[in-house]
């Protein structure tokens, strides 16, 4: 398995909650080191809304919802990436808006 990380804005977002598979750009940490995990994530931050986290058999293939690990977003306006499960989803969109 390997872990990506991808930029999401609140269409792709919808296109997941729909249990469609998206295809966004995607990145990986250089290792499974916690430090090379975070950068990679803060990488991706700096590129979209929503960071989407997830395990794939292949790192090129489709993102399902059934692959995401977690989401993450600056949901405070305070710079820290909030946290969020697979099962927030719409929680995690209606935070964003429109």
């Amino acid at each position: 398995m390997t872990r990506v990380y991808a930029a999401a804005d609140v269409a792709l977002l919808r296109t997941l909650a729909q249990d469609e598979p998206v295809t966004p750009e995607r990145f990986t940490a250089a290792s499974q080191g916690e430090e090379d995990e975070y950068d990679a994530l803060l990488t991706v931050a700096e590129q979209g809304a929503v960071v989407v986290c997830a395990e794939l058999d292949d790192a090129d293939a489709p993102i399902r919802l059934s692959d995401v690990q977690s989401f993450h977003l600056d949901a405070d306006g305070s710079g820290d990436l909030a946290w969020y499960a697979p099962q927030e989803l719409d929680e995690v969109i209606e935070l964003l808006g429109d």
